[in-house]
């Protein structure tokens, strides 16, 4: 395999697989901290901005 093959190889590996990998890898990056787990995580760092130092 040359080296022009293997550019070729890898530039139509990206064409068609690298924007369906970067799809779902964005799919699951945005949806994360949706999931039901990561509710109390996530309530405890919208209302962190609210806490005092003499809060606790």
């Amino acid at each position: 395999m040359s080296d022009h093959s293997l550019y070729d190889f890898l530039r139509h590996l990206a064409d068609s697989w690298g924007l369906v990998v970067m799809v779902i890898a964005f799919v699951i990056l945005a949806a994360w901290p949706f999931r039901p787990s990561a509710r109390e995580r996530n309530r405890k760092a919208a209302n962190l901005i609210f806490k005092d130092k003499n809060d606790g």
